[in-house]
Parts: structure tokens; sequence; C-alpha cells
């Protein structure tokens, strides 16, 4: 069995984001030589997601108007309890909640196994500081 382990740093300047990924992992599954096997992308932080959707400008958009609306950012201890530590990026942790963890893809002939409009993402909730995603490639 081969494998692949690699971290890809984030350094996302605003407070929240979406930044394709999905270049990165295809370089990354060329790399390690894997014909047939899986493909684990996992953002490493409690206030980021990765996903798979269309890369599509608008749907961002939306996603971010939507999470929004879920989990307004507000910095005060009295929406959010988790804010009552002295931190203000309880929303983050909800809109992550939300988005998930991981993604898992498959890799056939040596090349990452999507649909026809899916592509990688990872999503930022509170950015402004260096945060990592994990690239675990595994097969033969």
């Amino acid at each position: 069995m081969k494998s692949l382990t690699k971290e890809l740093w984030m350094d996302v300047p605003q407070r929240r984001a979406i930044v394709s990924i999905h270049d990165d992992v295809e370089r990354l599954v060329a790399a390690s030589d894997v014909r047939e096997g899986l493909c684990l992308i996992n953002a490493m932080h409690i206030t980021a997601s990765v996903f798979i959707n269309d890369n599509e400008p608008g749907l961002h958009r939306d996603y971010d108007k939507w999470l929004e609306e879920l989990a307004p950012f507000d910095p005060s201890p009295q929406r959010y309890h988790h804010n009552r530590t002295g931190e203000d990026n309880a929303d983050a942790h909800h809109k992550r909640q939300i988005m998930g963890r991981e993604v898992v893809v498959a890799i056939t002939n040596g090349k990452l196994h999507l649909g026809p409009w899916e592509h990688i993402f990872y999503y930022e909730f509170d950015g402004k500081r260096r945060k990592r995603v994990l690239v675990k490639i595994i097969g033969e």
C-alpha cells in the first residue's frame, strides 16, 4: 500500500472566504503515485471546513449569505455562550458544523474521481491567522 500525507497551509486575510484547493489536491494525488485508492482532505481547525461543490461565484455568495443568516457574526457574549470565554468566533464554530470537516474522494486510474462540476474548496470562517488542511492519500 502506498500513502502520502501532506499539509496545505492557508493564510486567509479575511474573516470568511472560500478558497479553491482543487489544483493542490490534484497535484498531491499525482505525486502520490496511487492509481486506485482514497484521498482524505480535512480542515485541521474547528473554525474552517472543506467541501465539494460547483466552482461558481454566485453559489459561493449564496453560501456566505445563508450561513450568516443561520449563525450571524456577533462578537458579544450575549448571543453565544462560547464568546463568554473571551473568544469572538462562536459563529465560526457553528458554520463549520454545518459545512463539515472533511471530504473523501476516490482515486481511479491515478486521478480524483469526481462528478463533472465537483470542485474541492477550503472555507474559512475565522481567518486572519495561519491554518492548515491535511491531505492523506492511500491506495495501490
